[in-house]
């Protein structure tokens, strides 16, 4: 290890030489306050930054142990300090010349708290420190360049003088607000704690009371402020917990079971949906949803018109096709919405631990969710190879353990099937489970049920690994994330726009890292695609994420077991045998 003196040297040296030269400087560095790692560096200035750690230790950093004692306290606090890094690096970087030069950058985040490759702590050992965290932060830089020469004197000044500065503003407990470190550590804790309460209370999610549910636009995801009406939870439906740091909450609780959110258009409804489907992750404070908690393991389902689908058993909602086309194993290269909205269900099912489906009807096929009885009389049942959803949705909790909340404004019919119905009345919820199954009984939709007995079966499906190619060209592995919505993968280019729970570009990065090591590690012609998912993420739970990269990745975010197999599912290369 050499120190901050020889790197300003060597940077001087290289001033006015080719931008390659800069591959010199890939070492680590002793500067007063912490360790500067150069784990590599980009050989052309348009090309992606070169990756940086600090290493700040305990004794430098300072920061109390309490602010990192559970699992949930340490994410939250890492995310703070990614926050704070990203702050003070916005502040010091400037152009410096051609390219990404003069960029110095964290990874890209919202108003979610995940966990994240950015920044770890580092535990102190030593007894004289006392119970004190440090700092690794992981982060880009832009070397500077003029044209493809290296500008040697701006790189020293932003290695030896922006860096220190940055960290020292972010990474040293005495230069952060202390009450907003805790406030932040402590919300993410509380809303932890009470989502671990919901299964105890017969709960599938919690919308607390003062949330404020609206955001900006639907390209801003910060609270609407101007105008946004805050949440209050119907009396009958209110639920109380005494969280471990803020102490009593109330609001909303939704029972396990089937639920509808009714309603008449722009008063709400999707906008409830749409707190609650995120509500799988932490927010930060002041995002006003950040007691808006939901079950885990909730999924948000739509149709999905043209994705591809690999034999995926559909038959428990679509069967006897026209020529006799196989539903058990159902190939196609371009679903409709209906076909496409069963095999989502399907696949999200057959990777296991859904508790919770969540179904927007404006993103749902219509022929799928109801067939009214007066379309029933003219179209005979075995004319008609689709099962809608509303035969099948009781059966889907009954045999398969999982609830339903459904944004529904436009079929009455779903109220036989209902055991909840929210009313939202100008962003104001109300309980209107009684005046429905009073109207349900008033006015009989006398409809035939067309489910059958049971919801059917879930086949396990096995990847035939040949299938999955992350190669292209000379490149064995060729990945790429474009925002969250798209993934090249090899050759192909994956489209996850019907993702709606994937909320962070480093969750796909991630997720295309994993979809490599599944291939490269588990993918063995025998493993079904569950079993695989459940190694990949055993592998995440043992090691972290680092474990899916050769080297220290700075911009991976945690993601969950769905989105990891809706991906590959959306493999248009993907082939699969049933197991046997």
């Amino acid at each position: 290890m050499t120190n901050k003196e020889s790197l300003q040297r060597h940077l001087l040296q290289l001033d006015n030489r080719g931008y390659k030269a800069y591959k010199e400087i890939q070492d680590s560095y002793k500067f007063d306050e912490f360790t500067l790692i150069i784990d590599w560096v980009q050989a052309d200035p348009f090309a992606s930054p070169s990756k940086f750690r600090v290493k700040v230790p305990p004794n430098i950093a300072r920061i109390p142990c309490e602010l990192f004692q559970s699992r949930s306290r340490e994410i939250a606090l890492r995310d703070y300090l990614t926050r704070q890094f990203d702050k003070a690096a916005r502040n010091s970087s400037s152009k410096r010349g051609t390219g990404k030069s003069g960029l110095i950058a964290v990874t890209r985040f919202g108003q979610e708290v995940l966990e994240r490759t950015s920044a770890f702590i580092i535990s102190s050992t030593a007894s004289t420190i006392g119970d004190l965290g440090g700092v690794e932060m992981r982060f880009s830089v832009g070397l500077p360049a003029g044209g493809r020469s290296i500008l040697g004197r701006q790189a020293a000044e932003m290695l030896c003088e922006d860096i220190p500065r940055i960290v020292s503003l972010s990474l040293k407990y005495s230069s952060l607000n202390a009450a907003e470190c805790r406030r932040h550590v402590e919300t993410v804790e509380d809303a932890d704690w009470l989502r671990q309460q919901l299964a105890e209370k017969q709960l599938v999610a919690f919308v607390a009371d003062g949330s404020i549910l609206p955001r900006c636009s639907g390209v801003d995801n910060r609270p609407l402020l101007n105008d946004a009406v805050a949440f209050v939870s119907p009396p009958s439906l209110k639920v109380e917990f005494n969280c471990p740091n803020r102490g009593l909450i109330s609001g909303m609780g939704i029972p396990a079971g089937i639920t509808l959110i009714v309603g008449g258009g722009y008063h709400g409804k999707s906008t409830l949906l749409r707190a609650i489907e995120l509500g799988v992750y932490n927010r930060i404070p002041g995002d006003g949803r950040e007691f808006v908690v939901t079950n885990p393991g909730a999924v948000k389902i739509r149709a999905e018109d043209g994705r591809s689908v690999a034999g995926v058993n559909i038959s428990p909602f679509i069967n006897r096709l026209p020529q006799g086309r196989d539903t058990v194993q159902f190939y196609t290269e371009n679903a409709s919405g209906s076909t496409s909205q069963a095999a989502n269900i399907i696949e999200a099912l057959e990777v296991g631990r859904m508790p919770v489906l969540l179904v927007d009807e404006d993103t749902a096929a219509t022929n799928f969710m109801i067939r009214d009885r007066r379309m029933q009389e003219l179209i005979a049942k075995d004319k008609e190879p689709i099962t809608p959803f509303i035969d099948k949705v009781k059966q889907l909790d009954a045999d398969c353990g999982v609830s339903t909340i459904l944004v529904m404004g436009g079929s009455g019919d779903y109220f036989d099937v209902a055991d909840t119905v929210i009313s939202m009345d100008n962003f104001s919820a109300y309980n209107v489970t009684e005046q429905a199954k009073e109207i349900a009984e008033k006015y009989s939709a006398s409809r035939a049920a067309e489910g059958g007995k049971s919801f059917g079966e879930i086949t396990q499906r096995v990847p035939v690994p040949a299938s999955l190619d992350p190669s292209r060209g000379r490149r064995d592995v060729r990945v790429k994330v474009r925002n969250v919505d798209e993934l090249a993968f090899g050759t192909e280019e994956i489209d996850l726009g019907a993702l709606e729970q994937i909320a962070d570009s480093g969750q796909l990065r991630a997720i295309a890292a994993a979809m490599v090591c599944a291939k490269q590690q588990y993918m063995d012609g025998k493993r079904t695609l569950s079993e695989i998912i459940d190694l990949v993420m055993a592998d995440i739970e043992a090691e972290g994420m680092d474990i899916l990269s050769s080297f220290p990745e700075g911009d991976f975010a945690m993601f969950r077991r769905f989105e990891l197999a809706a991906a590959i599912n959306r493999l248009r290369s993907l082939s699969v045998v049933a197991k046997r």
